[in-house]
């Protein structure tokens, strides 16, 4: 979207056009545009282990679910109100073949087949069959539970990635939700602000010279304050950065960072330890103004508790923080969510430095543009033994 520069030579915010988002990338609701390119892959939605005996309300892409294992140890995902006269599922009760609804004990199972109707005079299965939920697809990988949210016969197979397949007997996968990686905790899940203000923060690697090294003190390693040379490449899942430093001690470093459509990236650690990125992550949009973080991070086996391989490094916990102290240290938290919940796209003026920025949006206009016109977008793997996808982030010396 182009920027609406101003006519007053003095700069003067007086009488200034009215800013607006870019709603064709950003907007994510059922029949938007983004919303119907996202819809055409996997999204984890929540970390498997949390299924337990009370379905678990979810909200994504725009719209209101409910999600549930039944005993038999399948899960399932449905929309929130009873087919037969709109009972919250929310409060519904999981059994051996699936749901059963607290108000007329209507059984529903992982696929919205409707298998009992206790309340009917005579089971009449005519009638039995016309009365399914409406449901979506849920498969188990990684730790995480990932959904399907477009047209079936579009259905695609759930990627696999290369580095987390194949793992060293003393590794394990560890699943979060927690938002550390830009720059909340543990304890804030939900993300207040639009998917593709993380997303393409990303493909900014200048913002942490200046952010999180010489405006906050260093928030990864010291050595990040070395200022990049910066080459962006096209690749076939995405794109991705290559950031490469020359340190005073002789030592040469090619940090590579990959994002994937539609919403992954791999971020290497940033205490700069050589090698490929031990982690990736899913950002997954609630709605137009909220958004998750789901990561997968290979880990020792003796690990517990939420792995830290791209998090900030703090002195103090980001969620114990004082407003004074977030002002003299903000991160990527308090800027991006100083964004707005909707960044004003409008009002932009990108500069070279913004050229990942530039890259990604404009690749992400295309691939909407291929889902509208009824193609497939990238990355869509419709064979199921498709081999596991290669991500190449990492830190290179």
């Amino acid at each position: 979207m182009a920027s609406v520069l101003t006519n007053e030579p003095s700069g003067s915010a007086y009488g200034r056009s009215r800013h607006t988002h870019d709603s064709e990338i950003t907007e994510v609701g059922p029949g938007t545009p983004c919303g119907e390119f996202m819809r055409r892959y996997w999204h984890p939605i929540e970390i498997a282990e949390r299924l337990g005996e009370r379905p678990i309300e979810i909200r994504v892409l725009g719209e209101d679910l409910v999600l549930f294992r039944d005993r038999s140890g399948l899960p399932g995902l449905i929309t929130p109100r009873c087919i037969h006269r709109g009972a919250p599922m929310a409060f519904a009760k999981v059994e051996e073949r699936g749901i059963r609804c607290p108000y007329h004990g209507w059984l529903f199972d992982t696929e919205g087949r409707c298998l009992e109707q206790p309340c009917e005079v005579a089971d009449k299965p005519a009638f039995r069959e016309r009365c399914r939920q409406p449901w979506y697809p849920v498969l188990e990988r990684y730790g995480l539970v990932f959904a399907y949210l477009g047209p079936l016969e579009k259905k695609p197979a759930l990627p696999r990635w290369a580095p987390f397949e194949n793992l060293c007997p003393n590794e394990k996968i560890v699943p979060d939700a927690a938002s550390y990686s830009v720059g909340g905790d543990e304890t804030e899940e939900i993300i207040p602000w639009n998917w593709l203000q993380d997303w393409e923060n990303t493909m900014d690697p200048f913002h942490v010279v200046i952010l999180h090294t010489a405006f906050s003190g260093p928030q990864f390693n010291p050595e990040m304050a070395v200022m990049p040379q910066v080459a962006w490449h096209d690749t076939k899942l995405g794109m991705q950065y290559t950031a490469h430093r020359e340190f005073p001690d002789g030592r040469t470093m090619d940090r590579v960072t990959h994002v994937m459509f539609p919403s992954l990236r791999s971020v290497p650690n940033i205490q700069l330890s050589a090698g490929i990125a031990e982690s990736m992550g899913w950002l997954v949009p609630i709605d137009d103004t909220h958004h998750r973080t789901f990561h997968i991070t290979r880990m020792p086996l003796d690990f517990e508790g939420v792995p830290l391989v791209t998090a900030p490094i703090l002195e103090k916990k980001w969620s114990d923080m004082t407003d004074e102290e977030r002002w003299k240290m903000p991160g990527d938290w308090e800027i991006q969510k100083g964004q707005g919940p909707i960044t004003l796209h409008s009002e932009e003026r990108l500069g070279s430095s913004d050229t990942g920025v530039s890259m990604l949006r404009r690749k992400l206009r295309t691939q909407i543009q291929i889902v509208a016109n009824g193609g497939d977008p990238v990355g869509v793997q419709l064979e199921s033994d498709a081999p596991p996808m290669e991500i190449g982030a990492g830190n290179f010396y």
